[in-house]
């Protein structure tokens, strides 16, 4: 299996070869191999920045020889006018790296900004906002960090380090008690040691929850406030517990406040605008 380093070299490579293909024919016909100059990252919106990490690793793979002069750093507060960096080098390298870099830092820096805003609705509280699976295929792993820089947490990274029993797994499987005895079956004869985590859509399947065990979790998917206050009351720090379904940025609070650890959100990644900037030659 992968590492999250190679999956991201990976996506580094891909996306030089989809946006380069066989060159760069505007800047090889018009710039000369020669040529050096600097170009900066201008902000252009307010927002939590994202994704300087990955510009270095960027620039790294497709000129070495280029060099970042890095002003702001990671989970930075950013405003229209703030330079982030300055790269210096070939103009060919910076030309041919800018789309890949700005595509990176916008759409990172966007879900940054958007659970920065998530993150701050909870302060005061115990409770986490968690992202989830909802990923652009292919950028997982540089979204999940852009929720970490925003002050979220991450869920699971995929469907190998979790084991996650939601609605359908429990239907074909034949009911709760049935998918938590073949979980615990499977993890044995593996040699697996993962947590486990299970949804319920309601307080009877909790109550079979509750008679069976052997969950780390439980997910209250979908519940009203209330719900989820007697919920929680009836698990009464035996098992974690997340709050999943429809919460909103106006509502996520009134859950936390139930108690729950977690509060799980897709639109993290799922629907996230980017954040607006540019790199300019200085």
């Amino acid at each position: 299996m992968k590492t999250p380093d190679q999956l991201i070299d990976d996506l580094i490579a891909l996306a030089f070869a989809e946006d380069i293909g066989d060159g760069d024919h505007t800047t090889l016909c018009c710039i000369p191999d020669t040529e050096m100059g600097r170009s900066k990252l201008l902000i252009k919106e307010e927002g939590i920045l994202a994704g300087v990490d990955m510009a270095r690793r960027v620039f790294a793979a497709f000129d070495p020889t280029l060099q970042m002069e890095v002003f702001i750093e990671d989970g930075s507060h950013v405003k229209p006018g703030d330079v982030a960096f300055v790269v210096s080098g070939k103009v060919q390298s910076l030309l041919q790296t800018e789309r890949l870099m700005l595509n990176i830092m916008q759409r990172m820096s966007g879900i940054a900004t958007v659970t920065r805003k998530y993150a701050e609705r909870l302060e005061g509280l115990h409770t986490k906002v968690l992202d989830t699976r909802k990923t652009t295929p292919g950028l997982r792993m540089i979204e999940k960090a852009a929720v970490r820089i925003g002050g979220g947490v991450n869920h699971r990274i995929g469907l190998f380090d979790m084991i996650l029993l939601k609605d359908n797994h429990v239907d074909f499987a034949g009911g709760i008690e049935a998918a938590i005895t073949r979980c615990h079956k499977y993890l044995k004869e593996k040699g697996k040691d993962l947590k486990i985590e299970i949804e319920v859509r309601n307080m009877q399947e909790l109550e079979e929850v509750m008679r069976v065990g052997g969950v780390d979790r439980i997910m209250l998917d979908n519940f009203t406030p209330e719900l989820t206050r007697e919920a929680v009351k009836r698990i009464a720090g035996k098992y974690e517990t997340e709050s999943s379904g429809g919460i909103t940025i106006d509502t996520m609070r009134d859950y936390a406040e139930c108690g729950v650890d977690f509060v799980s959100v897709g639109a993290l990644t799922h629907s996230v605008k980017g954040l607006d900037m540019s790199f300019k030659a200085c």
